[in-house]
């Protein structure tokens, strides 16, 4: 099994919705305590759930699956650049081809 490179630097889903809220002149904090959620995912320092993207689908009509594509994709390259994951799965794929 090959292993997962992107040609690119994914992008946080929280940097998407910062420019997006920036644009409409909405302020992060308010439209943060009006969902009821925290404003950290919009400055991209927390992972977006589904709930949430879901939740920002309904506030901005911006899609939530395109956001959580971006959230995985994201998530993706973090587990890609972690060398102790990586070794990890380089075991894992060892110990499965004995199998």
């Amino acid at each position: 099994m090959a292993t997962l490179k992107f040609g690119y630097t994914p992008t946080h889903p929280g940097e998407v919705l910062k420019d997006e809220i920036e644009y409409r002149k909405i302020s992060q904090r308010r439209l943060a305590e009006q969902m009821g959620i925290s404003y950290k995912v919009l400055n991209g320092r927390r992972p977006l759930t589904t709930t949430t993207a879901m939740m920002l689908e309904a506030a901005l009509d911006i899609p939530a699956d395109s956001l959580m594509r971006l959230q995985l994709k994201y998530n993706m390259q973090q587990a890609n650049n972690d060398r102790s994951f990586m070794e990890r799965l380089n075991q894992i794929r060892k110990y499965a081809a004995l199998l």
